[in-house]
């Protein structure tokens, strides 16, 4: 760290918060290097003590990442006022939070980490990163619902989402493979046909796979799983 590292990213990748967070609690003045008030774009160095809110913080040696089979009604927010925040509900002994969100009605696989980074990285749309989800609706799923489906939905004014694989499990349920995360995504694009979705899980979050993990339950991710997902976001 000869040429020191930018205090977002030191914060980032403390597992505290997201860089864009991480400076807005630079500027709201919660963050300290050596004793000092910290600004935002300062560099952090090999001996540079770090705190946040008055308390000491540090790099993170070991990415911690969890493969989580979130319920329906659990929110994706470490929030302690929410009762239903995902991180009291995990009750995991070390701070991690959410790779992205799962909307409160819909279940599966969650992703937990402690590296900010890492989170952003998984995040970004412009990396296309694949996540499939399965889907069961109240009304017969037809090929013109399929075909429809698959070639890019107007679900906001100024947006159509992108061409995606959608495929027919059964009469009442289908497979979709999204590679951006708008808001509510599929539960509005099914609204678009007049479609009303009674459940969304997602079962898939690039080379993840949800398989027969419990709902409620977690899991650490396996070597190979880790060494994969790190290539495919080229770490």
């Amino acid at each position: 760290m000869s040429e020191g590292v930018r205090l977002n990213k030191y914060i980032s990748e403390a597992g505290v918060a997201s860089r864009r967070a991480a400076d807005r609690l630079i500027e709201e003045g919660k963050v300290t290097i050596n004793g000092k008030p910290a600004v935002v774009g300062d560099r952090v160095y090999e001996d540079d003590i770090v705190a946040v809110e008055g308390k000491r913080i540090s790099k993170v040696e070991e990415d911690i990442i969890l493969v989580f089979n979130k319920p329906r009604g659990i929110t994706c927010t470490s929030n302690p006022e929410d009762k239903d925040n995902v991180i009291d509900f995990i009750g995991y002994p070390k701070r991690i939070y959410s790779i992205g969100r799962l909307d409160k009605d819909s279940q599966g696989l969650l992703l937990m980490t402690n590296n900010g980074e890492l989170a952003n990285q998984v995040m970004r749309s412009r990396g296309e990163h694949e996540k499939e989800y399965i889907v069961t609706v109240d009304r017969q799923v037809t090929k013109e619902f399929v075909k429809g489906m698959s070639s890019g939905v107007p679900i906001l004014e100024d947006r159509i989402t992108k061409k995606c694989f959608v495929e027919k499990i059964d009469d009442f349920t289908f497979r979709i493979i999204l590679k951006q995360g708008l808001n509510r995504q599929i539960r509005r694009m099914c609204e678009y046909f007049g479609y009303g979705v009674i459940k969304l899980e997602r079962v898939r979050v690039m080379n993840i796979k949800l398989g027969k993990l419990k709902e409620g339950r977690y899991r650490d991710i396996t070597k190979e799983e880790r060494e994969e997902l790190y290539r495919e976001l080229g770490l």
